[in-house]
């Protein structure tokens, strides 16, 4: 029997959440657009976007939904949220990183996280990653960490050395 999902992320944007939803829906695979609402008269006095112009976009990404809501400019992203998703190879590493990170910031990109074209914040990270950095073998743990400090796009097989100590 399927759950349903009780919390589901809205995420804010200004006026582009039919571009961002088609952006992420085309990188995710399982990924649609489930409803799209437009605002109307009602509350324009509120709202000030002219009838018609899209108010939300439910949509699921792998499977998990989201909201996307038009709600004007006085909101942003910041990196004090962000989406993690777990990589089970560096090709999906790669693959993620790649799509995500185009026409974002450079300079925001550090230690698996990126911000996309949007502003929102993403982290790159392998599936393992939490065990390496939490072994019970310190060591091995500090080691894996001191090699990611010094990543942009986290690399599988450098962190898998570091954490052998080899």
């Amino acid at each position: 029997m399927s759950r349903i999902q009780r919390i589901t992320p809205c995420l804010w944007f200004d006026d582009q959440a039919e571009q961002a939803v088609a952006f992420y829906t085309a990188i995710f695979p399982n990924s649609r657009v489930l409803a799209v609402s437009r605002y109307g008269e009602a509350g324009r006095e509120f709202h000030g976007k002219p009838p018609g112009t899209v108010m939300t976009v439910a949509f699921e990404l792998d499977g998990l939904a989201f909201t996307a809501l038009n709600g004007g400019p006085m909101f942003q992203f910041s990196e004090a949220l962000s989406l993690q998703v777990n990589c089970d190879s560096q090709a999906e590493i790669d693959h993620y990183w790649e799509r995500l990170s185009a026409g974002g910031p450079v300079e925001a990109q550090q230690c698996g996280w990126l911000k996309d074209r949007y502003g929102l914040s993403w982290q790159i990270v392998p599936s393992v990653l939490g065990e390496l950095v939490s072994d019970p073998d310190v060591a091995r743990g500090q080691r894996t960490m001191q090699a990611l400090l010094q990543m942009k796009k986290l690399d599988l097989a450098a962190l898998l050395k570091a954490h052998a100590g080899t």
